[in-house]
């Protein structure tokens, strides 16, 4: 399955108006299905998450939890996550749990 990142702000704005979210301690998830025959991934971490060493730490365990579920989605999807304040402070393997309950949820991957 091809990845691609999301990098307009057009496209964020457009996932934040759709209203499908779900919420974890570490994450919010915003994800809308897409006709496209790949997933599109967002990564964002703000201020509130810590100075740039641990925004940019948040962002690579984020981004590592989902390359680590990718293989089992079912469904092409565009994607947002945010990190929360709590995610520079987990290990990478908690917050790949939480991501994965919170695709579970959403019924994108099984």
């Amino acid at each position: 399955m091809e990845i691609i990142t999301i990098k307009e702000n057009r496209d964020f704005r457009r996932l934040y108006r759709k209203k499908t979210s779900l919420v974890s301690p570490a994450l919010v998830v915003y994800f809308n299905e897409n006709g496209a025959g790949f997933s599109r991934l967002g990564i964002t971490a703000g201020k509130k998450v810590g100075k740039a060493v641990k925004r940019n730490r948040a962002k690579r365990v984020i981004r590592q939890a989902f390359f680590t579920l990718l293989p089992k989605f079912k469904k092409n999807v565009d994607m947002v996550i945010v990190a929360r304040a709590k995610c520079a402070e987990l290990k990478s393997f908690e917050v790949t749990q939480q991501l994965e309950n919170l695709l579970k949820k959403a019924k994108i991957i099984d």
